[in-house]
């Protein structure tokens, strides 16, 4: 209940931003970044998460996590201007970027690796259903009341939620005593802060060109990173990592991991453009267009919840392999007919972009990648794919928007122009979506956790020894 309340609560602003500029009286580039810091802090955060996990109990992460949050909900219903709107926005990501990891750990810990699979599909449902009703529900209040009762209505129940999951937590998990690493939280802060803020600043590059503090933010962001990944690897052998790398030997994990973050690439470069183009060119209003989009987050929950019961009984590789096919086959013939097919058939191929395709690579990845790990290594095999999503998220939507800029401004006319642009852009993701395809052919189920291993000769991360499954 809780991860709803929060997930819900990163997309909600989308339809409800133009009132809240007229309401404040700022210009659109200001209240961008309503979502761009919100983002930032996520990403910057989320590395942590594994840290924080093994850190402190589940029920003093869910206490503090949910408690900000609803700090954050609270001045931002009450913010009388834009600046302390900023400040709430940024405060309610930081109290969110812990409840998707703090509850995916929650599974892997309670859950047998026979029962993750279906377990994780109930997860699947919050992640994919919560973001497609954000929209929506905020599209409904917008036609009755202000953008602050999105705020108000969303308190009560972050309250009951916290009160009732202090009570049901105490004494679920014991706190272990870690060290953080303070080098490796002022390399992580600007190398994924700085990266996914140029791959954003990227993506709002329209004619003038790719801005300069874009390019600034990446390699500000690379070489951080480079730094940090160096000190993760010079960590292991005191088995005090921020984020353990020891995750990335388990060749399972690589596969799986790999597939579901391309997909996620097509995936927000997708919901991105969906409506953008929906509004702009097909004039279609911002309820209208919450409602097509709203079959591809239900059926995306749905599809999770089955792929996640037969990922347990048969396998993740006859799951992931139809769906990449069916996220390549399904974008490549949206770009054909969005500019011209009739609406019902949009929101037919955005289902299954969105809601077929994802649901069955989603939930099979992650059951699939995460079953060999030592629990130990639960919070950062979540940590890390959880951070690469918000990369991934970031790197689709600068490239297929950098793709659609360059093909819109070669067309006469600015319609005809926003249709070669989606259009080409939808069939980059499509040939994203291919790669992936092919390299879900190499994934193989991973074995339960525990069967030996053998260590990296050079930086001492685990490997799988092969077996015949």
């Amino acid at each position: 209940m809780s991860t709803v309340i929060v997930v819900l609560n990163e997309t909600i602003m989308v339809v409800a931003l133009p009132h809240v500029m007229v309401d404040l009286a700022i210009s659109a580039s200001a209240g961008q970044w309503l979502t761009t810091a919100y983002m930032l802090t996520m990403a910057v955060l989320i590395p942590t998460s594994g840290f924080v996990l093994q850190r402190w109990s589940a029920q003093a992460v869910f206490g503090g996590a949910l408690g900000v949050f609803t700090l954050g909900t609270l001045l931002a219903a009450v913010a009388p201007g834009f600046p302390l709107l900023l400040v709430a926005r940024v405060v309610q990501a930081a109290g969110a970027s812990m409840m998707g990891p703090l509850l995916m750990s929650t599974v892997l810990r309670t859950a047998t690796p026979g029962q993750r699979g279906r377990q994780l599909g109930t997860v699947a449902i919050v992640m994919a259903v919560a973001p497609a009703l954000g929209p929506v529900v905020s599209g409904l209040l917008l036609q009755f009341v202000s953008w602050r009762s999105m705020f108000l209505l969303v308190l009560p129940v972050t309250v009951a939620a916290l009160v009732l999951g202090l009570i049901r937590l105490a004494g679920a998990d014991q706190a272990q005593h870690r060290r953080l690493d303070v080098v490796s939280v002022a390399l992580s802060i600007p190398g994924f802060g700085c990266l996914v803020l140029g791959l954003n600043r990227l993506a709002e590059s329209g004619e003038s060109g790719v801005p300069a503090q874009g390019l600034l933010a990446l390699g500000i962001g690379v070489v951080c990173l480079a730094g940090f990944f160096a000190r993760q690897v010079r960590l292991q052998d005191s088995r005090n990592p921020l984020l353990d790398l020891r995750v990335l030997g388990y060749a399972s994990y690589r596969w799986s991991i790999g597939v579901l973050l391309l997909a996620m690439m097509v995936n927000f470069g997708v919901v991105l453009l969906t409506p953008l183009f929906l509004q702009n060119v097909r004039g279609l209003d911002p309820m209208t267009t919450g409602l097509v989009m709203l079959g591809g987050g239900v059926l995306s929950g749905v599809v999770g919840r089955v792929s996640g019961r037969l990922c347990d009984r048969y396998g993740p590789r006859w799951l992931m392999t139809p769906g990449a096919a069916i996220l390549t086959l399904a974008t490549f013939t949206f770009g054909l007919s969005i500019s011209q097919g009739p609406v019902w058939l949009l929101a037919v191929q955005y289902a299954l972009i969105v809601g077929l395709g994802m649901g069955l690579i989603a939930t099979p990845a992650l059951t699939n990648g995460t079953n060999p790990l030592e629990p130990q290594l639960y919070p950062h095999g979540i940590a890390f794919v959880s951070t690469f999503q918000q990369v991934a998220g970031a790197a689709g939507n600068a490239f297929l928007v950098t793709v659609m800029t360059v093909y819109a401004g070669s067309a006469a006319g600015a319609h005809q122009g926003d249709a070669a642009g989606i259009r080409a852009s939808m069939w980059v993701a499509a040939g994203i979506a291919l790669i992936a395809l092919v390299l879900s052919l190499f994934v193989r189920r991973g074995a339960a956790a525990g069967q030996p291993l053998v260590s990296h000769p050079l930086h001492h991360i685990v490997t799988e020894e092969n077996s015949p499954s």
